[in-house]
């Protein structure tokens, strides 16, 4: 439970990171900043989902992909959430690609929705992980 609360904390720091950038940009080097954090917010609160199920549910997860479908399972998620964490996953895993500017502004546009979904998901895990 320790580890469970070390993770969700450090998720808590890295999603104020990505919401005190806002939702728009002046320069690429702000877009680019964006999704850095975006992508170090989404590692965090996945890894502290995978802990949450670990320690509260008793699921070893391995992926995040198969994090987010066992939060689906355990009511952590609900489907639309799921749907859209599942492609978040994948833009995520895009990121990598931003010198291909369609792709970084496509996957910035998609931000605000994701920082609201990871914010979501960290209040219902350090909920469900204070009550059980």
């Amino acid at each position: 439970m320790v580890r469970l609360k070390q993770r969700l904390e450090n998720a808590k720091k890295t999603l104020s990171t990505l919401q005190e950038l806002g939702t728009k940009y002046d320069t690429k080097v702000q877009r680019d900043a964006t999704i850095q954090r975006f992508e170090y917010t989404f590692e965090a609160i996945w890894k502290a989902a995978k802990q949450y199920l670990n320690d509260i549910e008793g699921l070893d997860m391995g992926s995040p992909k198969a994090v987010i479908r066992a939060c689906f399972q355990v009511g952590v998620l609900n489907q639309a959430q799921t749907q859209l964490a599942l492609s978040m996953t994948d833009d995520r895993n895009m990121t990598t690609h931003l010198y291909n500017e369609p792709l970084a502004e496509t996957i910035y546009a998609k931000i605000k929705d994701y920082q609201t979904l990871l914010s979501d998901w960290l209040t219902v895990l350090e909920t469900r992980s204070t009550t059980d």
